[in-house]
């Protein structure tokens, strides 16, 4: 078991951020002979923003697959919620309070935005097979209870007037939005977010940028965020975590990250010995 009784931090703008919700103790992550993580070691705190940066092929969404279950660690442990968490699938990872976008989006492209959505709800649905399928009695009262919380995640990205189009006939920016959606509607605790601004135009990353600080706002969501754009990271962060070649190079405030020279030096491309 791990003690997580410190009291969090507060940030600069008068936000008080818990304790530690997930620590990541000394990974290290092999496929074959190459090491994608090598012996890093970090903690996510409930109610912050908590960025993983670095440059092309650092590890950074290594590190988010294993903290979503859908890598282990050769080396090291994840411990949530205090205790060491033992191997597991990643449905029982979202299980756990743990929902996720990806960095190439998959959406069902050929159902509507409300179906899609509706598929982020799975683990909030507990009628079985037959009593779906027949839309009777508790099934029916539970299809509806997760309708309308769909509905509202829907009135809170504002994308109501898509909700019946099929995905495939969305543009680019709008199938960002509906992923996270699908993330929102599953009720995380922890929401992992894969360069959710990746390909989109200024106007679109100012509205993500919105809703991903009103959903750790109003929601009191802890957020991970994997993201290439400075200028993003740098506004949203509470605390930035930076990889390099599989290691941690740095780990602080965007300030602090800011100012490392090991971090310069990574992403002006300056020669490692």
């Amino acid at each position: 078991m791990l003690d997580t009784q410190d009291d969090g931090y507060m940030t600069a703008d008068g936000r008080k951020i818990g304790g530690v919700a997930m620590e990541m103790k000394n990974i290290t992550l092999r496929f074959g002979g190459v090491v994608a993580i090598k012996d890093i070691s970090f903690d996510i705190r409930w109610g912050e923003i908590r960025a993983i940066i670095g440059p092309n092929g650092a590890g950074k969404s290594s590190m988010l697959n294993v903290i979503s279950g859908f890598y282990h660690p050769q080396e090291g442990d994840v411990f949530y919620k205090g205790f060491k968490r033992p191997r597991m699938r990643p449905y029982q990872v979202a299980q756990q309070g743990i929902a996720r976008t990806f960095q190439n989006i998959a959406l069902f492209e050929g159902m509507s935005v409300l179906d899609n959505i509706m598929t982020g709800r799975l683990n909030h649905m507990n009628a079985g097979f037959l009593k779906q399928a027949l839309w009777w009695g508790p099934a029916a009262r539970e299809e509806e209870e997760n309708r309308a919380k769909v509905e509202k995640v829907i009135d809170f990205l504002e994308i109501q007037h898509i909700r019946k189009t099929p995905v495939a006939r969305l543009p680019y920016g709008l199938k960002k939005r509906v992923e996270l959606a699908r993330a929102l509607a599953a009720e995380p605790e922890i929401l992992l977010l894969d360069e959710p601004m990746a390909g989109m135009n200024v106007e679109e990353k100012e509205d993500m940028c919105r809703f991903v600080l009103d959903v750790n706002d109003e929601f009191g969501t802890t957020i991970v965020l994997i993201e290439h754009d400075m200028g993003v990271v740098m506004d949203l962060s509470d605390r930035v975590v930076v990889m390099d070649y599989g290691k941690k190079i740095g780990d602080g405030t965007p300030d602090e990250v800011r100012n490392n020279q090991e971090v310069i030096n990574a992403y002006l491309g300056v020669a490692h010995d």
